[in-house]
């Protein structure tokens, strides 16, 4: 009995160091997570397999697992920058963005887990500043907005493409102008419009005019052929085949040929 407690208490450490052990070495990956593998003893940062997934593992107690958010994440910026005739434009952008799954491990080891501050943000505020100095802050409130949305896309991608990080979407959500821009810019636009919808009634009434025109024209030209082909002898014959046509109906009527002006029948009807 007097044995029992020298024997008990190494039992007693010996599971209390494993149980610190499988503390240290049991470890779960989250959904859209996936997990960077650190060798203390083995060349540190894992970066010749792929990184460890979601769900349950066991590793070495002695080395470190460094998780990431691998699903699409958003990033909002705001951002101060200057039209292409110098004046200060605020631009408010949403990214998509998320990190290169097979690449994870050079991205730890090379940009750590600050990489969108280090790498991404940097990134889009150059390629703003660089698409938004090419335009005017008229071509910034009014077409150019989907244009500028492309560009700094565009731009921004090739900055971070070879940075382990993919670029999803960039999305332009408010363009801000000084005020009294904005105001000169409006009453422009409002003046261009009413101009072109002078303009249009304009040009409606012109071609209004213009079938007016044309239909009489037409009508002229129409009854001055009819007065050019209607000859005497025409208007006679004519005139006795009315005549004729008059002579077949019911009522009462003496007919005397060639008695009407131009020798046309003569018709006398009790009536």
């Amino acid at each position: 009995m007097d044995k029992l407690p020298k024997i008990a208490l190494p039992f007693i450490f010996g599971v209390i160091v494993l149980v610190i052990l499988l503390s240290k070495s049991a470890i779960t990956i989250g959904s859209g997570e996936a997990g960077v593998l650190y060798k203390t003893f083995g060349g540190g940062v894992v970066t010749d397999q792929p990184p460890l997934g979601e769900g349950f593992h066991i590793i070495a107690p002695w080395n470190n697992v460094y998780v990431y958010e691998v699903r699409q994440q958003e990033v909002f910026e705001k951002m101060k920058v200057l039209s292409s005739n110098g004046l200060d434009i605020q631009l408010d952008a949403s990214t998509w963005f998320q990190p290169k799954y097979e690449h994870l491990g050079k991205l730890h080891q090379e940009k750590s887990e600050q990489y969108k501050e280090r790498i991404l943000l940097p990134a889009i505020r150059s390629a703003a500043r660089s698409v938004v100095g090419r335009y005017t802050p008229e071509q910034l409130y009014s077409s150019k907005r989907d244009a500028i949305q492309v560009e700094i896309y565009e731009e921004t991608k090739k900055i971070v493409d070879d940075q382990y990080i993919q670029l999803n979407e960039v999305l332009i959500r408010d363009v801000t102008l000084p005020p009294t821009i904005k105001e000169a810019i409006e009453r422009k636009l409002k003046q261009e419009q009413e101009s072109l919808e002078y303009e249009f009634r304009l040009v409606t009434a012109a071609k209004e005019a213009e079938k007016v025109t044309i239909e009489a024209q037409g009508k002229a030209d129409a009854n001055r052929i009819l007065s050019a082909s209607l000859t005497d002898k025409i208007l006679q014959d004519k005139g006795i085949d009315a005549t004729l046509k008059l002579s077949e109906s019911p009522n009462s009527k003496v007919i005397v040929v060639g008695g009407g002006d131009a020798g046309l029948p003569l018709i006398l009807g009790n009536n």
